[in-house]
C-alpha cells in the first residue's frame, strides 16, 4: 500500500536542508587538523612558526577566516584567527537542562577534602571572643551595680544580687503596663514668678514678734490642735494655784510679758467680755463643750483697749481674746487664767496638761459643735 505524499512535511523537510548550521568555535585540536590537511599554505614561502602575526594569517586563510592587516596588534590578530570575542558564552536551554544536579555535584565532590583552618587559629579565635565576652559582662555589672553593695560583699555575692535585682525588674515591667505622657512640640513651660519678700519664720520668731517671750516655757502648743494652751508658744508662769496670802489664788499666772497676744483655748462662746471687771481689771469668761460637760475658761488682767471680742460671739481655738496687761489687784505684767467646771474653780495646770494640744476626728468635731450649739445656744448672740 502506497503512503500519500505529506505536502506539510515535504516543506519542514526542505527547510531543515536549507538550513545552515553555525560553524563552531576552532579548537587546538580543529588548528591542528587544519595545520596537517594544508602543509602547502603553512610551509609556502618564507612562513616563521616564531612570528605569530604570519601564523595568524596562514590560520586564517585556511579557515576561511578574515584576514587583517600587518600593522594590526598582534595579540587581535591571533584573536580574530581563533575567533576570540571576549564575550561570556551563554548556556543554552537545552544544554542547561543537561547540568549535573546537586546531589550528583556532591557525591562527585566527596572526595575533595575541605579546607580547615589550623588548630591554633581556631584556639585563638575562640579564646578571644570568650575574653570579649567576659569584659563586655564585667562592663555591664560594674554599670549596673551599686557603690554600696560592691562594697559590702563580695564579687560573686554583688553579680548575684546584681541578677536577682534585673529579673525583678524585667518581671515588675512585663507584668506592669508602662505609662507616660508625651506632650507636643508647641507645649512650652510656664515661667514662674518666685517672690523674693518672702522668709521662713518659727513660731518661736513670730511670738518673739508679738511680745511673747519664751524664756523658762514650760509647755509646748500645737496651733494646729482643736485645743491649745492659752498662748501660741511656750511661755513662763510666776505662780500657780493654791493658797497664797491667806487666800486662794484660784488659777495660774501667766509672764509672757506686757502686750503677748491672749488666745482663746477652744471653740466656744463669749460669756462676759468686760474692762470692769474689779480684781480682774479687763477680763473675758469663755463656755466651752469638752468632754460632754460645760467648761468654762476665764482670762483677766488684760490691757485697757485690747478686748477683740464682745459677749455672745462664738470664737475658736486660737482666737485672740486681748493683750496681756496689768489691770485690776495685779503688781506686774501677767495674766491670771482660770478653769471653771460646774461653778467651781479647778487648777488649771493639769487640767491643760491632760486636755491641751487635743486633735479631734470629724466625727468628734461634729459631735462637739452639735453639743455647743445644743448647750449654749440660747447664749450665741454674735457670729
Amino acid at each position: 500500500m502506497t503512503t500519500p505524499p505529506n505536502p506539510q512535511s515535504d516543506r519542514v523537510q526542505a527547510r531543515a536542508d536549507e538550513a545552515v548550521l553555525p560553524e563552531p568555535p576552532l579548537t587546538r585540536r580543529r588548528l591542528r587538523e587544519l595545520a596537517s590537511a594544508t602543509p602547502e599554505i603553512i610551509n609556502d614561502g618564507d612562513a616563521d612558526f616564531g612570528e605569530p602575526l604570519k601564523v595568524a594569517e596562514q590560520v586564517a586563510s585556511a579557515t576561511g577566516a578574515i584576514p587583517l592587516p600587518r600593522d594590526e596588534d598582534e595579540f587581535l590578530a591571533a584573536a580574530r584567527a581563533l575567533r576570540f570575542t571576549g564575550e561570556t558564552p551563554v548556556v543554552a536551554p537545552a544544554e542547561a537542562a543537561k547540568a549535573p544536579t546537586p546531589e550528583k555535584v556532591s557525591s562527585d565532590a566527596a572526595h575533595v577534602a575541605p579546607r580547615r583552618r589550623p588548630a591554633f587559629r581556631r584556639v585563638a579565635t575562640t579564646a578571644a571572643s570568650i575574653g570579649a565576652m567576659g569584659v563586655i559582662g564585667l562592663l555591664a555589672v560594674g554599670m549596673t551595680t551599686p557603690l554600696g553593695a560592691i562594697a559590702q560583699g563580695d564579687g560573686a555575692n554583688a553579680a548575684a544580687s546584681v541578677s536577682i535585682a534585673a529579673d525583678s525588674d524585667e518581671q515588675a515591667l512585663g507584668d506592669e503596663e508602662i505609662q507616660a505622657f508625651v506632650a507636643s512640640s508647641d507645649v512650652q513651660n510656664l515661667d514662674v514668678q518666685r517672690s523674693q519678700g518672702y522668709s521662713a519664720e518659727t513660731l518661736a520668731t513670730i511670738a518673739s514678734a508679738d511680745g511673747i517671750s519664751t524664756s523658762g516655757a514650760f509647755f509646748t502648743n500645737d496651733a494646729s490642735a482643736d485645743i491649745q494652751w492659752p498662748f501660741a508658744v511656750g511661755t513662763s508662769m510666776s505662780s500657780g494655784y493654791g493658797m497664797r496670802w491667806g487666800r486662794l489664788h484660784e488659777g495660774i499666772d501667766f509672764t509672757p510679758g506686757d502686750g503677748a497676744p491672749v488666745q482663746a483655748i477652744a471653740d466656744g462662746v463669749v460669756r462676759i467680755a468686760t474692762e470692769s471687771g474689779g480684781a480682774y481689771g479687763v477680763t473675758v469668761y469663755i463656755d466651752h463643750v469638752i468632754d460632754g460637760k460645760v467648761v468654762t475658761s476665764h482670762y483677766a488682767h488684760m490691757q485697757y483697749g485690747s478686748l477683740q471680742v464682745v459677749q455672745g460671739q462664738k470664737v475658736e481655738a486660737g482666737d485672740i481674746v486681748g493683750l496681756t496687761g496689768n489691770t485690776g489687784r495685779s503688781y506686774g505684767a501677767h495674766m491670771h487664767f482660770e478653769i471653771i467646771i460646774n461653778g467651781s474653780t479647778t487648777d488649771p495646770l493639769p487640767w491643760l496638761q491632760e486636755y491641751a494640744n487635743t486633735r479631734y476626728s470629724d466625727d468628734e468635731e461634729a459631735a462637739a459643735d452639735a453639743s455647743l450649739a445644743t448647750l449654749l445656744g440660747d447664749e450665741i448672740t454674735v457670729e
